[in-house]
């Protein structure tokens, strides 16, 4: 009963509004459309009023002085949304300390510093909880200063991943702009496969169908048109074409709302992570077991020689500071076997491949994408714009039974002027009503085309023939639309003519279109019925064309008598051939060795397209993709095998030709499920969305062609070349192999440290490594290993072994060799040391255990330095190669030795150490760098790969 009483509420212009020469505000605009109240649309005078309050015209869109730009933006806002701060240095440092074995230790340091000031008296008494204290904050710094760096690395690739534009019209004049810089008031034209970029309001345009389901979570999509006019920021174009007024921006559109409810998650652990994760649990387990055991030895012997001194019963303070380092040292052996750096290690060297990758122009939208890259045995890419330049030209047409070159503009021209003018007429007609680009005036007042590749080509065709866009656009009404998609194969038009009576338009496909034809044009422009005889000329024609890799377009019309109603179809057939077009798309260049390189790492390339299967075998050919035994097949033949058919001729698979979205997809699933590859697919669109999104497939790599297929993709290359895919592919194997080289050389370490001060606490009662240099060698191995092994950079070697596959251990027979022999070489150094280290360098006196100590932690620590060096390469013997170019490796192992002299040198109280001299310096690393050679022979012990 209260319906209606809306209508003659009135609604009130705030100052501040109308100072600025608009009539609604930011508020009233969201409310509008957010709340798709159709009464409040009316009562602003419609769509047009709407555009009249915010001083926008529907044609020519806002004006662009400078002055007029910041009102808008003052009144209305910016399209941006609200970003949660970054943290900052000391967030990461907080974050670090939380470790609980840290913590632990931060315990033991403080016991220590209480004790020994209190029975020693400061400053020597304070040494020993010092030294701990300082090995805790170094080991917090340089984790938090890693962590805080990649911060901000991933914040610039955050940065790269928003860089989208999207076309409107300004001061009349249609121009690409960032979505970031839309206002209210912006003329914007969408088309197939786009993100709405605001909240706004349809203002024309041909079967527009939106896809909600990314706000609403319906999956039924949405049609938008002048009945309802609400497009919402965030949804996206399934179908059609429009322009849009932008009504609201920013924090104001309901996604910006949806966003600030919203907790922006990193990324979630990649599957390597969680496999290595797995692995520290257990090394962790064993670590705390081995922790434990020394702690009850180390304890048990103080005990027994507690009662054979028979001073069981009296403990003084010195032995009370025994049983703490003797605990401090059980829970470093913890930190030192617990490999916290092997998740740093893999975000390490994703984040160092994605910033790398950039560069590549390969932009890695989620961490995991790199590594299963690194695995992927098959890429399912799509042709255009993938395999060839995506730079369309019409160089072949048949037109009223005449077969002409078409490429130059003297050729199009000498072919308009050789067919009768009713047969150029109706092509014109066709060429220029039945697109879904664009002929505009540019700011230099010049012509530039707009739309798709194959647009474009046809649009330039018919310019080159002589037409004028325009002129045929005001000629005659549009009534009704049907844009192409992958499904139909074909794009369809009904134009009002101004003598009268409808007239539709189709192309597509060549032989969809030629079926869909009963009659054709002759040599004289007059419609005849198509014979069969002339139907297998122009089926000859096709291919023709196809053989010479061209991408062939039909061209048809149909005279309809009777009225149309823009609800109803646009006829399927009965159609009059207007011609064939032989549109080339260049193969690009380095495509062919690209193929060639993945084929010998053991990638399957396989070429999906929606071409005629003569054009898609004739360009795979052209890029080494079909080969000898390799099977050609259509979608629809595809389609009809059965199951048992598909698991059959999939290996063979190279080409599929006059592919749906849903073949790709079929293909890939069978690929992932049947016969375990890692696939990687390409796809550049709204069609491409199921294949890409399919949550089994292993990788999506979307071309930089529309929002969707950016949005469905981990990876999104940048320059659409199928020569980024297979760079993707050999970091991708870059960071597996790092990865792999990293936990080599720190398990080495571990398994080292764990035995030397497990046995030497069991046969004689002290440990020979402290916790303060424990932890020394727990920061070389974690953090600044991570840094030096994950940075490496890819050589082209990578791309010549087989692919690692879905079941491939990760720690293989050589890495087991190369770990095993190196432990074994360390520990028997570091225990030829321990028991004959006091005769061999004629150590006597008080200090003879101290510098013995401090000799065996010196070659341990140059034992590792040397190691990093031999597990850049874990097969070859050559690891100097490219060791200078690899600037952070040089600056680790630097900052490593020069700390190393300077906590033996001088920070003798807080390390437990004592200075050396020369020949026991020179012995240190010379044990460290034998180690180098033992590597080296440990090499030639074949062993299988797996």
């Amino acid at each position: 009963m209260f319906i209606g009483l809306n209508l003659t509420s009135e609604y009130t212009v705030p100052e501040e509004v109308k100072d600025a020469g608009f009539q609604i505000c930011a508020d009233e605009l969201g409310s509008v459309v957010e709340g798709r109240d159709v009464k409040k649309l009316k009562i602003h005078g419609g769509v047009e009023g709407i555009a009249s309050k915010l001083s926008t015209s529907v044609n020519s869109g806002i004006p662009t002085s400078e002055q007029l730009l910041s009102k808008r933006k003052e009144i209305y806002g910016i399209n941006k949304f609200a970003e949660s701060p970054a943290k900052g240095f000391l967030t990461f440092v907080w974050e670090a300390l939380q470790d609980m074995t840290l913590m632990i230790l931060g315990i033991c340091a403080f016991v220590s510093l209480v004790v020994g000031i209190v029975m020693e008296g400061w400053p020597k008494g304070a040494h020993d909880g010092l030294g701990i204290v300082a090995s805790i904050l170094l080991v917090v710094f340089v984790t938090a200063t890693s962590d805080y760096r990649q911060s901000l690395q991933f914040k610039d690739l955050d940065r790269e991943k928003k860089k989208i534009t999207v076309q409107v019209t300004r001061d009349g004049c249609r121009q690409k702009i960032s979505i970031y810089d839309l206002l209210p008031g912006d003329i914007v034209h969408l088309s197939i496969g786009d993100q709405v970029p605001a909240d706004g309001l349809f203002l024309s345009g041909f079967s527009v169908v939106i896809n909600e389901s990314s706000l609403t979570g319906e999956s039924e999509p949405v049609n938008a048109n002048s009945h309802n006019p609400f497009l919402l920021s965030g949804t996206k174009v399934q179908d059609g074409s429009c322009k849009m007024l932008v009504t609201t921006v920013g924090m104001r559109t309901q996604w910006g709302k949806l966003m600030a409810t919203l907790s922006e998650g990193g990324d979630d652990e990649t599957p390597l992570q969680v496999k290595l994760n797995g692995v520290a649990t257990i090394i962790g387990k064993i670590g705390l077991f081995f922790a434990l055991v020394t702690f009850a030895v180390l304890v048990q012997g103080l005990f027994s020689r507690k009662l054979e001194e028979g001073s069981q019963w009296t403990w003084s303070g010195d032995e009370a500071m025994e049983i703490l380092e003797f605990f401090a040292v059980a829970v470093t052996i913890v930190v030192v076997a617990v490999p916290e750096g092997l998740p740093l290690a893999v975000t390490l060297s994703l984040a160092f491949a994605m910033k790398k990758m950039m560069n590549d122009k390969a932009l890695v939208r989620h961490l995991a994408a790199c590594e299963t890259m690194g695995s992927a045995t098959t890429i399912c890419s799509d042709k255009t714009g993938t395999l060839t330049t995506n730079h369309m030209t019409v160089v072949k047409a048949c037109i009223c039974g005449k077969i002409k070159d078409v490429g130059s503009a003297k050729e199009a021209y000498d072919l308009g002027s050789e067919i009768p003018d009713s047969a150029l007429k109706i092509l014109l007609q066709s060429i220029f009503n039945n697109t879904g680009g664009e002929v505009v005036k540019n700011k230099d007042n010049k012509n530039e085309i707009l739309g798709t590749p194959t647009e474009t080509a046809l649009l330039e065709f018919g310019l080159r023939l002589g037409g004028d866009f325009q002129a045929e656009r005001q000629a005659s009404n549009i009534v009704k639309v049907e844009p192409f998609n992958s499904t139909k194969k074909r794009m369809g038009v009904i134009l009002e003519l101004p003598e009268g009576g409808f007239r539709a338009h189709c192309k597509g496909a060549s032989e969809i279109i030629l079926a869909a034809c009963d009659k054709v044009i002759d040599s004289k422009g007059e419609v005849v019925l198509l014979e069969k005889e002339y139907a297998h000329v122009l089926v000859n024609t096709i291919e023709k064309f196809a053989n010479e890799a061209l991408r062939t377009l039909c061209l048809g019309y149909m005279e309809i008598e009777t009225e149309f109603s823009a609800e109803s179809p646009i006829p399927s057939n009965g159609y009059t051939c207007i011609g064939i077009v032989g549109i080339k798309d260049p193969v690009r260049p380095g495509v062919r060795e690209s193929v060639a390189i993945c084929r010998s790492a053991g990638i399957t390339v396989r070429m999906v397209t929606g071409d005629n299967i003569n054009t898609a075998k004739a360009i795979a050919r052209e890029c080494g993709i079909l080969t000898e035994n390799g099977l050609a097949i259509e979608g629809p033949e595809f389609r009809e095998k059965s199951e048992e058919e598909l698991h059959e001729i999939i290996p063979k698979i190279q080409v599929m030709a006059r592919s749906s979205p849903l073949d790709k997809h079929t293909l890939v699933k069978h690929l992932r499920t049947t016969f375990e590859e890692v696939v990687a697919v390409t796809g550049d669109g709204t069609n491409d969305a199921p294949a890409l999104h399919e949550a089994d497939i292993g990788l999506a790599m979307g071309i930089a062609g529309t929002e969707v297929a950016k949005e469905s993709a981990d990876v999104i290359i940048l320059d659409d070349n199928f020569s980024t895919i297979a760079t993707v592919g050999k970091w991708g194997r870059s960071v597996y192999i790092n990865i792999q080289k990293f936990v080599q050389f720190q398990l080495t370490v571990n398994v080292v440290a764990l035995i030397v001060n497990f046995s030497s606490a069991c046969l004689t009662g002290n440990a020979p490594l402290t916790a303060v240099q424990l932890l020394w060698v727990n920061m070389i191995m974690d953090t600044l290993g991570a840094l030096a092994l994950a940075t490496e950079p890819p050589t082209d070697d990578l791309m010549k072994r087989m692919p690692v596959g879905r079941k491939g251990n990760f720690i293989t027979n050589v890495m087991w060799r190369n770990i095993l022999g190196q432990s074994l070489y360390q520990f028997l150094i570091i225990w030829y040391l321990q028991t004959r280290g006091k005769v061999s360098f004629q150590l006597n006196g008080p200090d003879s255990d101290l510098i013995l100590n401090t000799l065996i932690f010196n070659s341990f620590v140059f034992c590792q330095v040397f190691n990093e060096i031999s597990s850049r390469e874990m097969e070859k013997i050559n690891v100097f190669q490219g060791i200078l170019q690899n600037y952070v490796f040089v600056a680790v192992l630097s900052c490593t030795c020069v700390f190393q002299i300077i906590i033996i040198e001088f920070l003798g109280a807080f390390a437990s150490t004592s200075p050396l001299s020369l020949q026991q310096w020179f012995v240190s690393v010379i044990l460290g760098f034998l180690g180098m050679p033992v590597a080296a022979a440990l090499k030639m012990i074949p062993v299988g790969s797996k």
